[in-house]
């Protein structure tokens, strides 16, 4: 897994592979994905089309500030819906949604979307590279509920025998048992999903609006992989509260994605949606000041310019020069 750090203020903090005492790096791998990817026949841009597909408990317009700064930028976006009715006919949606894009595609999930995109890409050449923001990235045969149970930090339940999680309200929707909808319970959403990162009266809209999912989305098995044949790269939110952060670091760990880590909550793109923009720009091989490019061979990269490290370390070799001097 290659590694950025990343934090809502840009701070540079020191670390490395998770380390708190080591420097601030990026990990650059193998050949991305834009590199073999074409150009837009769609629209004609020269740029791949950016795919971003919503979670549970969000909807298309999450994606509002992502889209702005994408298509400021020239590239092609379609935020689509996800209807969160069961994991493999919003994986079939997605699919088929996708066949209408012509040329190369950038395909980002967030949350329950992951799993989404995990499947529907499988088998369409098309799809170049995949972004997991704060996303589930599960294997074939995986479920969403038992990941996010896999490492403590997701805040959907305390009591791991409840029949509905402890934090959702079931409601009905037909006759039969697993006939409902689920939601966050309102005074449960601005912990679970925004971490309390956001004032009150925003948080009670988001938790208003949300869109329900159902529990057999939550408990279907992934049927795809897509992610072991297609470079991924990986959003790590550091107060993730819905899936549980060390979750989200297995997942991203285990497909060998791209990672950055950002101090934010579940949902991203409320707190931080300059550090998505960010991590779509480098899948679709290209960036900005704030995130240096993914190379073509493996090399560690600071981030920040080129020309700041090169001054950098034209004072650290001047000052030693100098105290040689003096000690002479």
């Amino acid at each position: 897994m290659k590694l950025i750090r990343s934090s809502l203020t840009r701070r540079i903090l020191p670390i490395a592979v998770l380390l708190p005492t080591a420097a601030f790096v990026v990990t650059a791998g193998t050949a991305t994905a834009a590199e073999r990817g074409g150009s837009s026949e769609s629209h004609g841009s020269g740029k791949p089309t950016v795919v971003l597909v919503h979670g549970a408990w969000a909807d298309a317009s999450g994606w509002n500030e992502i889209s702005k700064s994408l298509q400021a930028r020239g590239y092609p976006v379609v935020a689509t819906a996800n209807p969160l009715r069961s994991l493999s006919g919003d994986s079939d949606y997605l699919a088929a949604r996708l066949k209408a894009v012509k040329g190369p595609i950038v395909l980002v999930g967030h949350s329950y979307g992951g799993a989404v995109i995990t499947n529907a890409a499988a088998g369409n050449p098309n799809v170049k590279s995949l972004v997991y923001v704060a996303g589930f990235a599960p294997d074939k045969g995986e479920d969403t509920l038992k990941l996010a149970a896999k490492f403590p930090g997701s805040r959907l339940s305390d009591d791991p025998d409840a029949p509905v999680p402890t934090s959702l309200d079931a409601v009905p929707i037909g006759s039969g048992p697993t006939d409902v909808d689920l939601y966050i319970k309102p005074d449960k959403f601005s912990d679970v999903f925004l971490s309390n990162r956001l004032d009150k009266s925003r948080a009670r809209v988001l938790a208003a609006s949300q869109r329900p999912v159902t529990p057999v989305a939550g408990g279907e098995p992934s049927k795809a992989a897509a992610w072991k044949t297609i470079p991924s790269w990986y959003l790590v939110a550091t107060d993730d509260r819905t899936i549980g952060t060390e979750n989200l670091r297995y997942m991203a760990k285990r497909a060998g994605s791209t990672t950055v880590e950002v101090d934010a909550p579940h949902a991203v793109m409320e707190t931080a949606p300059g550090a998505v923009t960010d991590l779509i720009l480098q899948a679709a091989h290209d960036s900005r000041p704030s995130l240096a490019k993914t190379g073509t061979t493996t090399r560690t990269v600071a981030l920040g310019s080129a020309s700041a490290l090169a001054v950098a370390g034209g004072a650290a070799l001047m000052l030693r020069a100098r105290r040689s001097g003096s000690d002479a």
